[in-house]
This record gives C-alpha cells, structure tokens and sequence, in this order.
C-alpha cells in the first residue's frame, strides 16, 4: 500500500536528523527501502526474525523491530547499531511507518466510498454511515469537476491535479475510468461558480504543456448534502459530452450553461431524424454552403438584425435580404420570423448532435 520511495524518503530523513543507518524489508526479506551498502546481507536475517515470535531483536550489529498492520506483519525495520541511540531511532521509524499505514488506509477507503458514491453503488445508509466513519462532512456543499486530458498521457495526470488542491482532505481527486480525472471540491459558504470557473482555469493552466485542444474541464451544479454529490457528477459528465458538440470553443463548461443543448442531448436518433426530415423534406441545413451557414449564424448572433448582421459581415443590406429570401425559398422558413428562425436553429443543433452520435459508432 505504501510505495517504496515514500518508505526511503522517510528513512532517509531519519537518517539525516540521527545519523543512524535505516533499512526497511517485507516479510519476505526483500530489501524496500535502506539508507547504507549492502543492505541486502540483513535480507536473510529479516526473514528469521519475521518468523520469530519477538517484536524486537539485535542481529548482526543491528535493531530489528517489526511492523504491523491489524495484526499482520508488513514490515521490517533494521536500525544499524546496538546502543540506546540505534534503538530509538528504530522505534522512531516504526511510529512513522505505522501512521503511514493508517493515513493510507485511511485515505484508499475515504478514495473507495467517493469512487462508489459517485457511481451510485451505496444505499443510502450506507452512505451516511461510511461518511461518519471517514469523517466525511454530510452537509458542506461540494460540486463534482471532470478533468479530460486527452489522448496522450504521461502519468503525473492525477498528480498535476491534486498539487492544484494542496493535499487539503477535504477535497477527493481520483479517476474511475482510464480517460478522465474527478474532482469531488469542497466549498465555503461563500463560494460561487465563479470560483469554481476559477478552479477549472488553474487545472487547465496545470496543463500547459499540453495541446489546449486536448485539456478539458466540466463541472456540474453545487450540491449541499453528501448523497447528491453523484448528481452532480452525472451532470458534469453530460457537460462534457454536450460541450463537445456545441461548445467545442470552451475547454471549460458548465452544466448550468448548457441550454436546449441539454435536451437534444436526451433525444433518441431515430426521432432526430425524423424532425429533420419534416421540417426540411430532403434537404438537411447541413448541405449549406459555407457561406451561407456564416450568414445564418451571425444573423442568430445579431439577434435577427438585419441591420447589424450586414455591417458586421461588411455586406449592403438588400445582399442579406436576397441571401436571407433564398433561404426561405430552399427551406420554406423566414429567419426573420422568430419562430422560423428557432425552428432552424434547433434543426442545425440536432444535425450536430447526429454528426457526433454517429462518429461515436466508428
């Protein structure tokens, strides 16, 4: 559980406070971890004294002492001396190694009910038993951010994120899936989304040296009780895939921004496809030019102003009318009329939404 340079790191800071030579070994005599040469001649040595029934003995010039876990043996320590001073650095040792044992007990089980809570898989005693037990708080607000780093990976993913939150325990960074990085963050009272708009800025920013395209941050809505955080995260995971199709733009998205985007998101294919045929017969607004598909979108950005969309797209007035009447006559909508020009809108968000569906099944 507790990886082998964090067991030398230890040692090594003991050795460099006391002077005294550490070395750390399984049950198995397998040296993890050593602070002098040749350790590997107490391997042997260890295996012996593991199978003894004493907690502590002097071999070899050196003190041994034992480590346990609920009872079961995991670790070794060797200490290289046999004076008072060799002794208690020893005993040293095995509180450090032994307090490791619990915080990382500690921390794989509070990683575990998080993992579980955000899939669903607690009842709801069991949430708020398992939360009591970990000293999780019940009722602070939390929101859920998922961190997509793209394709290429290099391994210090999950590190460059939890460096951003400080190791503070409140806030859980884990994954559970291969793709992407949760971020379960506890807030203040008088935290808003614009600090956690904030927050998703500096995890990008944790990611420089990546492509921009690649990175990408979701985030759900704030939840105050522990058994919503899962809602949250379902909702950040829709953010993600929605903001892929309609907002490919944002490296960061929120839930609450989404829109009607959020709904024909929800929508089967073989209704989409039958919405897009009875507004346009044959034709689909994705067999536009390009030209004409930029005129149409700043139109809707213009809020229908024929006037504002001919000076920003540096056209005379009647050019936007002819442009704006030849669409009427291809599709038998007005985009002048706000409920014609809704009606092709939607119909260009479903065509996107199909595009990606269906690149999805490749």
């Amino acid at each position: 559980m507790i990886s082998n340079q964090i067991l030398q790191k230890t040692i090594d800071g003991l050795n460099s406070i006391a002077k005294v030579d550490l070395a750390v070994t399984d049950q198995e005599g397998s040296i993890l971890a050593a602070t002098f040469q040749d350790a590997i001649q107490y391997s042997q040595p260890a295996v012996d004294f593991a199978g003894s029934h004493a907690e502590s003995q002097v071999i070899f010039g050196g003190q041994f002492f034992k480590v346990f876990d609920d009872q079961q043996l995991e670790f070794v320590v060797i200490a290289l001396g046999e004076d008072d001073k060799a002794q208690m650095i020893a005993k040293v040792a095995c509180f450090q190694i032994q307090e490791l044992i619990v915080a990382y007990k500690e921390r794989f089980d509070r990683d575990n009910f998080i993992k579980n809570l955000l899939l669903d898989n607690l009842l709801l005693v069991d949430i708020y038993n398992r939360a009591k037990k970990l000293h999780v708080d019940i009722d602070a607000h939390r929101v859920v951010m998922i961190v997509e780093t793209g394709g290429h990976k290099d391994g210090d993913e999950l590190d460059r994120v939890r460096s951003i939150f400080g190791g503070k325990s409140h806030d859980f960074v884990t994954a559970v899936d291969e793709d992407n990085i949760i971020v379960v963050k506890q807030l203040d009272v008088e935290d808003d989304y614009e600090d956690i708009e904030k927050t998703s800025r500096m995890i990008i920013n944790a990611f420089a040296d990546h492509n921009e395209n690649e990175i990408r941050v979701s985030y759900g809505t704030i939840v105050s009780e522990i058994k919503d955080v899962s809602r949250s995260y379902k909702e950040a995971a829709m953010a993600l895939d929605v903001g892929k199709i309609f907002f490919k733009e944002k490296n960061v998205i929120a839930y609450s921004v989404l829109g009607i985007g959020r709904l024909i998101y929800q929508l089967p294919l073989p209704l989409c496809r039958m919405f897009i045929g009875e507004i346009f017969e044959k034709k689909s607004p994705d067999d536009f030019d390009e030209e004409t598909l930029s005129t149409i979108n700043k139109f809707f950005e213009n809020s229908l102003n024929v006037s504002e969309t001919s000076r920003q797209l540096y056209i005379h007035r009647n050019t936007l009318v002819y442009r704006l009447d030849k669409i009427q006559k291809s599709t038998g909508l007005d985009l002048r009329v706000f409920e014609d020009a809704i009606t092709f809108k939607i119909a260009l968000m479903v065509v996107e939404y199909m595009k990606y569906m269906e690149e999805q099944d490749f």
